[in-house]
């Protein structure tokens, strides 16, 4: 582990073992103030330099989203924090330094027609020389597991045969995300498309030596490129395509891959809701399924209702923007 070196290298230290003892992770921070200790040595920083234009400076100089800069500034914060109530400063030097400007990030949404059209036309594209046949199928599969499991784009890639369980209809997703492991069950229409996909390679490879579920090239795993490209492809066939769009401090997301995940939770929430259910109650079981840490996650999914609410929230900030 890489020591702090500035001149304030034993603050440092004595805040993250401060932190540690209340039980917060030392990765969750020690990053972010080895950046600190590395900036005031590249500075020449002393304690008298310590003051609050020093840390405008610092704030400018942070090439990263304003989010992310204000991440940082709450980190930092922290420590001086601490240090005023060791008695080692007198005030903090960050307390009169604003945050930045807040920016919001919306998700592209699809419907659950267009979720539907969307694997069709996927399907419908699917080339029926040998050559390419199950390469494509391959990818279908992967979208249709993004699309009806809420999957992540590599958690397909990375399954082998034997995550796969037929009879119990689930897959085993292994070291995703956070490093967590998830046992899923499997729609029948998902798990009806991988045994066709299963079925058409034991009839056209006599020896298949691949171990992923999904083969890719040879003996290789399906590549993260083959469902992007297959997955724009069928979004510009269908007309859905935009680019990302920023309209004040709100950044309304061009449609990707991973907006399937996104699609998947807030249709599920919606169906749920639609069955005079909690939407609510029913997010811890959504996060386990999805792979979240803590169900808290899963409803940052829940910044639109649907795909007709971004229309016209889109619809709305361009009439704010037109009018200013």
């Amino acid at each position: 582990m890489k020591p702090f070196e500035s001149f304030l290298a034993k603050q440092l230290e004595e805040y993250v073992a401060y932190r540690t003892d209340l039980g917060y992770a030392k990765k969750a921070i020690r990053p972010c103030l080895l950046a600190f200790d590395q900036y005031l040595q590249k500075q020449n920083i002393s304690w008298d330099q310590l003051q609050p234009s020093f840390f405008l400076q610092l704030r400018a100089q942070i090439r990263e989203h304003p989010n992310t800069v204000n991440e940082i500034l709450l980190d930092i914060r922290g420590f001086f924090r601490f240090l005023v109530r060791k008695g080692v400063l007198d005030q903090n030097p960050l307390q009169d330094i604003p945050r930045l400007p807040k920016r919001y990030f919306v998700p592209f949404v699809f419907s659950q027609r267009q979720t539907r059209e969307l694997v069709e036309t996927v399907c419908n594209n699917i080339r029926k020389n040998e050559k390419y046949f199950l390469l494509d199928m391959a990818i279908y599969v992967a979208i249709v597991m993004l699309a009806r499991c809420g999957m992540r784009i590599n958690e397909p890639l990375h399954l082998h045969r034997c995550h796969y369980r037929k009879e119990e209809a689930t897959v085993y997703i292994e070291r995703t995300k956070f490093s967590k492991d998830r046992l899923i069950p499997v729609p029948n229409t998902v798990l009806a498309e991988i045994e066709s996909y299963l079925s058409a390679r034991n009839v056209l490879y006599d020896n298949d030596q691949n171990p992923y579920l999904l083969a890719g090239r040879g003996c290789a795993a399906l590549r993260d490129n083959d469902i992007r490209l297959a997955f724009h492809r069928a979004v510009r066939q269908m007309g859905l395509y935009r680019p990302k769009q920023v309209m004040g401090n709100v950044t309304f997301g061009a449609p990707v891959p991973h907006s399937l995940r996104h699609s998947f939770a807030i249709n599920t929430l919606n169906k749920i809701k639609a069955r005079g259910q909690s939407a609510q109650h029913a997010l811890p079981v959504l996060a386990t399924y999805m792979g979240h840490r803590k169900y808290q996650y899963t409803g940052a999914y829940l910044k639109v209702n649907d795909a007709k609410h971004l229309s016209g929230l889109i619809e709305f900030y361009k009439s704010r923007t037109v009018v200013k």
